[in-house]
């Protein structure tokens, strides 16, 4: 499935995503900014963008939003808690399952 206009297609998007799960079980701390900044991007080429508009992706963005700033201490070289780490994660793939979802339907 193309989702051309869009930037990477689906393809694209699965083939780096498991490239990224594969960063993360090696190292999650190192490779949550990476993966934060590639959701980023499917929520911009997805259409749905980073602004909380009032619609029912304020809930993905808020994710996003949490682990956006799980990793901007990583990146600052901050102290950050495993356990704040691994949220961050889970709500990254919370927001990569449902733009790949969306795109499916």
């Amino acid at each position: 499935m193309s989702t051309e206009g869009f930037g990477l297609d689906l393809h694209e998007w699965l083939t780096r995503w498991q490239e990224l799960e594969e960063q993360l079980e090696i190292d999650a701390t190192d490779a949550l900014p990476e993966a934060c900044d590639f959701v980023a991007q499917m929520l911009n080429e997805s259409g749905i963008g980073l602004a909380r508009v009032g619609d029912a992706n304020d809930e993905l963005i808020a994710a996003y939003e949490a682990a956006r700033d799980v990793a901007d201490q990583v990146e600052r070289g901050e102290s950050v808690d495993l356990g704040d780490v691994g949220q961050a994660i889970v709500d990254l793939r919370g927001v990569y399952e449902a733009i790949v979802a969306g795109r499916r339907a």
